[in-house]
């Protein structure tokens, strides 16, 4: 049942796929409709998948899958060589409109005070992402979001190269990453990236992409000749399956306390 401002609008009986892709198409309409079709909104104004209504989407959901983002175990994420005076890792799983697409170069101001929400790496353009997830996944594809600004001083560049490694306990280092066969390499080109939303979708084997219960992204290099890259969104496209026992996670080398 399909309700709207409390009323009943639609009603779907039995095992029914098409009328059910059907609805929800017309909901992502009318949604992107109220939406006003502000430039820049991209699909950050609804989901196809329901569950990820109201979030940034940055492109289209592929058909048939959903945002599965929010199976990211947030207190388990890792990420090596970033900035520590930007964004930490959790922002690039904010479900909010990216706050350079409103034309802030700084970040969203709270009290007085600047929270980028982006990060960028540090001593070089690479950076090593760990996320595990609440349930094992079937992951179809993902949307990377970038946007660095057009010109300032050591501008960062969009990622280029990407290896993805599954099932892994914690983050890898950067050599053991190097010796290790990734699952998949992925090569983002400049064509790639959408002009209104900063979104380059990158599409996965999905063969290899099942049963996932966590997923290490190595960004190896940037699109240019800077010295860092830059990333603002991160949304993970698939299917969920079993919940899995978390348990208690900590980070590889933490200090009690820390």
């Amino acid at each position: 049942m399909i309700f709207k401002n409390a009323r009943t609008v639609s009603t779907i009986r039995g095992a029914d796929p098409k009328k059910l892709s059907e609805a929800v198409q017309k909901l992502a309409a009318e949604a992107s409709a109220a939406e006003g079709g502000a430039a820049g909104e991209g699909f950050g104004g609804a989901s196809s998948g329901g569950a990820g209504a109201g979030r940034w989407l940055g492109a289209a959901v592929p058909k048939g899958y959903n945002d599965v983002t929010d199976q990211v175990e947030i207190n388990g994420i890792d990420l090596l060589n970033c900035d520590s005076e930007l964004g930490p890792a959790k922002v690039l799983f904010e479900t909010s409109r990216p706050s350079a697409l409103s034309g802030d170069s700084k970040g969203k101001g709270k009290a007085g005070e600047t929270t980028p929400d982006w990060v960028e790496s540090d001593t070089d353009e690479q950076l090593m992402l760990y996320m595990p997830f609440q349930s094992t996944l079937k992951i179809h594809s993902l949307h990377i979001t970038s946007l660095p600004p057009s010109s300032g001083d050591d501008v960062p560049m969009r990622p280029k190269t990407l290896r993805l490694y599954t099932n892994r306990s914690h983050v890898l280092g950067f050599e053991e990453a190097e010796d290790i066969t990734p699952v998949q390499t992925v090569t983002i080109e400049p064509r790639d990236w959408d002009a209104q939303t900063g979104t380059a979708k990158v599409e996965l084997r999905f063969v290899k992409f099942q049963n996932v219960s966590s997923l290490v992204i190595f960004f190896v290099d940037g699109d240019g000749d800077g010295d860092k890259i830059r990333v603002d969104r991160i949304r993970i496209l698939g299917e969920t399956g079993e919940k899995r026992e978390m348990g208690k996670l900590e980070k590889i080398g933490d200090e009690p306390g820390e």
